[in-house]
């Protein structure tokens, strides 16, 4: 079964628009994790307009399940991630303001810059996702600066998945079998809800992990978190 990762940014983002700790952002990790979330991802920014560097600390010490860091990788980021030590980072090209992930890394243009922080990562015992594009040679150039995983933006796939389905997976199924050919594991994340989450991993035998936070929430809105945890879970099955 692919792995679930449920990304709480938004549990925070809802926290903070009031003040005070309504809704409690580790319980909710917690809940996530007793019923059945495989892991627990945060992306924390400079300015804390969701998490925040202390949550990153208290979920670190709150949970059983992985926790996966995204982020940026300033010194402030790499510093984060040396005195917490989660069991993922994943490396995202996005600029500190920047709403959400739009674009994975150019790693063929930036391995000079990725490789030193991807092997700093290593020597702390922390697996090293990089986010990319479905592209074979961005995939291929990941394995060369040293990464244990890719993470696929699948943003292009969600957006095209109404329209024509084969046509979305197409560069997703060429970059999965790249990632296999070169020993990386296989991850995805962006935009994936329950109408297009079960098609990806139907046609991704080797999808080791998915990050969901947004669609997620919102569906935990309309069924509550226990059956749309369900819900997920049911399409990686």
């Amino acid at each position: 079964m692919t792995r679930l990762s449920v990304n709480v940014n938004k549990v925070a983002l809802l926290r903070n628009s009031r003040g005070g700790n309504i809704p409690d952002v580790i319980a909710f990790a917690q809940t996530c994790e007793r019923l059945g979330a495989d892991g627990i991802t945060v992306h924390p920014r400079p300015d804390e307009r969701h998490i925040r560097r202390a949550d990153v600390y208290a979920l670190r010490d709150a949970i059983g399940v992985e926790l996966n860091v995204e982020g940026f990788p300033s010194e402030e980021y790499l510093q984060l991630l040396e005195q917490t030590r989660p069991a993922q980072a994943t490396l995202v090209p996005d600029p500190p303001h920047a709403l959400t992930s739009d674009r994975g890394w150019d790693v063929i243009g930036q391995r000079d810059f990725l490789k030193p922080i991807i092997t700093r990562l290593k020597e702390q015992g922390i697996r090293v996702s990089i986010f990319i594009d479905p592209l074979p040679e961005q995939v291929e150039a990941a394995a060369e600066v040293g990464a244990d995983c890719v993470e696929l933006y699948t943003g292009p796939y969600a957006h095209q998945f109404s329209k024509s389905p084969k046509e979305a997976i197409l560069p997703y199924i060429l970059a999965a079998q790249k990632a296999q050919e070169v020993g990386l594991r296989l991850h995805a994340g962006h935009d994936l809800n329950l109408q297009n989450l079960r098609f990806l991993r139907l046609h991704l035998p080797n999808l080791a992990e998915v990050s969901i936070g947004h669609a997620l929430i919102a569906d935990a809105l309309y069924y509550g978190i226990e059956e749309t945890l369900r819900r997920y879970k049911q399409a990686l099955a």
